[in-house]
């Protein structure tokens, strides 16, 4: 995955907050990377102008 490709969100490997849930089915642009815990996850916006960030097993190339 590298910034600036295009993504979808496909699944979800926690439980997380609604709003979050809702990203699911979306597409998004890689802003960027972040470094957690679990491993290293990619910061995905959004066409409303909100991000999230996401394992990169719960996104897909588009």
């Amino acid at each position: 995955m590298e910034i600036g490709q295009k993504v979808k969100v496909f699944r979800l490997r926690d439980r997380v907050s609604p709003p979050i849930v809702k990203k699911l089915g979306q597409v998004g642009i890689i802003q960027g990377y972040k470094v957690t815990d679990g491993g290293i996850g990619v910061v995905v916006l959004f066409d409303d102008n909100s991000s999230s960030w996401f394992f990169e097993d719960e996104i897909k190339p588009v």
